[in-house]
């Protein structure tokens, strides 16, 4: 659908054919698509986000047979790649409604993620690794105690990244809803009417 996008001002251009000058000195704009770069970028980030993270959902979906807490988290991953992809279509039309979708999903996933990695924090100490007692006892010292901490400051590490990444994610669909809103105000109906046919598979 990404390749959809580039037909935008082939066919506008084509429709205008020979009454392009004519449409020109009406003042109606046939190089939407130079504007409507503004957004599209937003159509790829949103399909890369989709799959990688339906691929991730995909993977620990198959964890979730052992336990409710993977089960958990993979069906939730699942539904934030589906909103993606769900998004990512509004864009092609294009309707405004695809970014706040978006960054809404992004903020959603955020939670999702922190929460995450604040329950295994918390279950790590009380649910402590019989094998790892039993390491623990084979070579001495508090091996236990040390492992603790490196989960717990691994989780932390993954709940920084998460803020900066999702968040940085979410700020970048947020900005884009203006920018549709402009292009739709300042794109005659005709170009609006082919690039949601030409947005639709």
């Amino acid at each position: 659908m990404g390749e959809q996008t580039g037909k935008f001002p082939s066919q506008a251009r084509s429709c205008a054919g020979k009454d392009a000058p004519r449409y020109r000195d009406a003042g109606v704009d046939l190089d939407a698509a130079e504007r409507a770069k503004a957004f599209t970028g937003a159509i790829k980030v949103a399909a890369f986000n989709g799959w990688s993270i339906g691929f991730f959902a995909a993977v620990t979906l198959l964890f979730g047979i052992f336990s409710l807490t993977a089960l958990v988290l993979g069906v939730g991953m699942a539904v934030v790649a589906r909103n993606e992809f769900k998004s990512r279509a509004r864009i092609l039309t294009p309707d405004p409604t695809g970014p706040e979708l978006l960054w809404r999903n992004q903020v959603g996933f955020m939670a999702l993620i922190i929460l995450y990695c604040l329950w295994s924090m918390y279950v790590t100490p009380a649910r402590p690794d019989p094998q790892m007692a039993e390491l623990t006892e084979l070579l001495g010292g508090d091996l236990d105690e040390l492992v603790r901490s490196l989960t717990i400051t691994v989780y932390v590490a993954v709940i920084a990244l998460t803020a900066v990444f999702q968040g940085l994610n979410a700020r970048y669909y947020f900005r884009r809803i203006t920018t549709i809103e402009q292009y739709l105000s300042e794109t005659p109906d005709w170009v609006l009417e082919l690039q949601k046919s030409a947005g639709v598979s």
